[in-house]
């Protein structure tokens, strides 16, 4: 857990963590189908995070991608039907508000930010021009993470 984390038990951080697969299957499967091409870039996206963000998201896209693949996996397999799943993974990032709350502000910012932004590739994964770069509207409705309150953080507020 990197250093910006440490406020957090081990069981939150693991919860901020699998919230980057959740959030790939909520937006993946807002058509009701799942595909590869989303999962794929979905993975890449992670992977390319964990070494492009600044070092406050670069270690925690790090350790997300070590278990990823499995995670998504996994809930692809348990949240197969639309309603639940959506209801399951709403429920889960709703979950997630009290953890970031616990964050430096900045810290917090910075990773809501990163979710909602995770949320607009996985989006644009399916459609558009080759396959990439459009946003369907059952993926546009969905795409403000409306179930995770927003942190804002200005500059002078924390360092």
């Amino acid at each position: 857990m990197t250093e910006y984390f440490k406020v957090l038990s081990d069981s939150e951080f693991d919860q901020l963590k699998d919230a980057i697969s959740l959030i790939t299957v909520y937006i993946a499967g807002a058509d009701g189908d799942i595909n590869e091409d989303e999962t794929k870039w979905a993975e890449k996206v992670t992977k390319i995070r964990s070494y492009s963000l600044p070092e406050r998201l670069a270690g925690f896209y790090e350790e997300v991608g070590v278990d990823f693949h499995e995670r998504l996996e996994n809930h692809m397999t348990s949240l197969s039907n639309l309603e639940t799943r959506n209801k399951t993974v709403t429920e889960k990032l709703t979950a997630l508000n009290p953890i970031l709350a616990k964050l430096p502000t900045k810290s917090g910012a910075a990773l809501y930010s990163s979710y909602v932004s995770f949320a607009k590739h996985v989006a644009k994964a399916s459609g558009g021009f080759l396959g990439f770069f459009s946003i369907g509207p059952k993926e546009a409705a969905l795409l403000d993470l409306e179930m995770i309150t927003p942190i804002i953080w200005e500059e002078e507020e924390e360092a």
